[in-house]
């Protein structure tokens, strides 16, 4: 089955119970046992199990060829759910450059419980392999990273951590399982905030995970069931419903990114843009070779947090929002929104600068987001 037909095919087409071409909200907590312990399809409780969210695991479990999926009530619920895998004392190596939330859970939450971290640059393999101890349980990875776009070989750095016992989590997010399928590359776990482009429309927060590991799998769904961070059923069909035009927005989105990114490049107030296009000749090469698209996001550097503000506040098209991946044209400084909880020293040695302006492209014309760029640079004169 192909990508397209599979968005809309894929998991659970149908409800079993009426035969309903979508799948209903089933807004209940608890179902009617036929006896003690004699429950109808499998269901007793919805934080244990619910037939619309059951519909949307089933449904990313096959978009990322996976066996198993997990929903839950956000991307960093997720990421928590991942971590959990493991115990206080071990040790996870984390790539340097992600998104600001994952780096504050990971530095002022899990370290605090025991499970300390280090932050490398995944796309250097020796920076991965110096940074393992002992106690190193996990190599966590985004690729392309937020917001420097970087991209980190999966199956080479799968490799590594299988070597030395490690579990892959890769979060999947900027470039979904339209255009990259991690499990098929070696990782054990893929991750997505799926408020972002899974959903498409700003009107959902959620997280999801995928895994084709046994053990895996039902340690992740004891974990789900345990902590209860789950998602609803009202949110889990707003998700079923997005995916089913996925490929086409993401098909639509990188069209006119790259229209941007030509534009931009050619700014002379643009001091750098940063792209999976862009990248050197090794992770260009690396980005082609897994995934079979670029993706909707650009960052690139105006030089100044006063040029940064005076642009965001100058555009009509992209709204000035923290997320991205939705069907709107989105515009933010990390500096002071998403990556704003990693201190100032961190996120000047990654290279997340002042006038770091990131955005994400939505489905208006790309005409229209090309002149609305036009006149605001011409503010910034």
């Amino acid at each position: 089955m192909k990508k397209k037909t599979m968005m809309i095919h894929g998991g659970q087409t149908t409800d079993e119970f009426t035969g309903a071409v979508s799948t209903p909200i089933y807004q209940t907590s608890t179902y009617q046992q036929d006896g003690i312990g004699n429950l109808r399809q499998g269901y007793e409780y919805s934080r244990t199990k619910n037939p619309t969210r059951s519909a949307l695991e089933s449904l990313i479990a096959d978009l990322e060829h996976g066996t198993d999926g997990f929903a839950f009530a956000s991307g960093m619920a997720a990421v928590s759910a991942a971590v959990m895998l493991l115990n206080a004392g071990d040790h996870i190596v984390v790539g340097s450059d992600v998104y600001g939330g994952t780096y504050r859970v990971f530095t002022k939450v899990f370290d605090r419980i025991g499970v300390k971290s280090t932050f490398v640059d995944t796309t250097d393999e020796e920076a991965v392999k110096a940074a393992i101890t002992e106690d190193t349980k996990m190599l966590y990875i985004e690729t392309p990273t937020n917001p420097l776009l970087n991209v980190t070989d999966i199956e080479r750095m799968s490799k590594v951590a299988k070597e030395h016992g490690l579990i892959t989590v890769v979060d999947n997010t900027f470039m979904t399982p339209y255009f990259q399928n991690p499990l098929d590359l070696g990782a054990d776990i893929v991750l997505h905030s799926a408020t972002k482009y899974i959903g498409g429309h700003s009107d959902v927060v959620a997280g999801l995970l995928v895994t084709k590991n046994e053990k895996i799998a039902e340690d992740l769904g004891f974990i789900q069931n345990s902590v209860g961070g789950v998602l609803g059923p009202q949110d889990s069909f707003l998700l079923v419903r997005g995916i089913k035009t996925l490929a086409l927005r993401m098909e639509q989105t990188e069209k006119t990114t790259l229209e941007i990114v030509d534009y931009l490049n050619n700014n002379p107030q643009v001091t750098a843009v940063f792209h999976p296009s862009q990248l050197s000749d090794k992770q260009l090469a690396v980005q082609k070779r897994q995934a079979s698209g670029f993706g909707g996001m650009i960052s690139f550097d105006v030089g100044s947090k006063e040029k940064a503000e005076l642009l965001v506040k100058s555009l009509h098209y992209f709204t000035l929002a923290e997320s991205l991946g939705a069907v709107e044209s989105l515009i933010s400084v990390p500096s002071q929104m998403t990556h704003a909880s990693i201190p100032r020293e961190r996120r000047l040695e990654l290279g997340i600068t002042d006038g770091l302006v990131r955005i994400s492209v939505g489905i208006e014309d790309s005409e229209d987001l090309l002149e609305d760029l036009k006149q605001g640079f011409e503010a910034i004169h």
